[in-house]
């Protein structure tokens, strides 16, 4: 069965589908004023519902910005739920503290962690976290999916950002080094054991994988 491409209105009707409100629009000013590039609507509305799929009450982010990401994943989590978030830029990360406060989010519902994401990963509680997002250093993506494994509970889920990086990840002809890396690990999530995965096309791309419940004793 032939399918049809998806032209650009219906693309941009979707991705708007779920409307950003002004909180949301403010943390992406404020993402523009750095060189953060955030989330798309399409993008951040799909992390919401697998927040609330979930019922999170434990979220890992890669890449704070400025809280764009941030916002959709706690408004789908559950009231207790706990988001920590990681990055490199301290200044990022002030400025999606104001974004959560412009939110009403209460303090003790972030974790923001200062640091490079592959140094703080490896100190978090191994099968404790419901949702991992990523959403760093691309060239970095199929060591964060290692580390994810080992932090998600069975039955949570990873979800990576960009995982259509502009176009070029579906074009062989495209051998840059970040391309190159979120092709890998798109080829290595579809063929590992233990993970039901989707390549779903909201934004520059959302891949996202369940990790499977093994019975005890397998």
């Amino acid at each position: 069965m032939a399918v049809t491409p998806i032209n650009a209105s219906s693309w941009t009707y979707a991705e708007t589908y779920v409307a950003e409100d002004e909180v949301i629009a403010a943390a992406r000013a404020r993402a523009e004023e750095v060189g953060v590039a955030p989330v798309g609507n399409g993008a951040g509305a799909a992390l919401r519902l697998l927040a609330a799929v979930l019922e999170a009450r434990a979220v890992v982010e890669i890449g704070t910005g400025t809280g764009v990401s941030g916002l959709w994943l706690l408004r789908g989590m559950r009231a207790d739920g706990v988001l920590t978030t990681v990055d490199v830029e301290t200044e990022h990360q002030r400025l999606a503290r104001e974004s959560f406060k412009d939110d009403g989010i209460a303090p003790q519902r972030v974790r923001t962690i200062a640091g490079a994401a592959l140094d703080v990963l490896p100190r978090l509680t191994d099968g404790h976290y419901d949702l991992v997002f990523a959403d760093g250093d691309k060239r970095e993506y199929g060591a964060y999916l290692t580390e994810a494994l080992r932090l998600l509970r069975p039955g949570g889920v990873v979800a990576f950002d960009n995982a259509l990086w502009h176009d070029r990840v579906a074009d062989p002809a495209q051998r840059d080094e970040q391309t190159v890396a979120i092709r890998d690990l798109v080829t290595l999530v579809e063929a590992t054991d233990g993970l039901v995965p989707a390549l779903l096309p909201v934004g520059d791309g959302l891949l996202v994988a369940k990790k499977v419940w093994v019975p005890e004793g397998d």
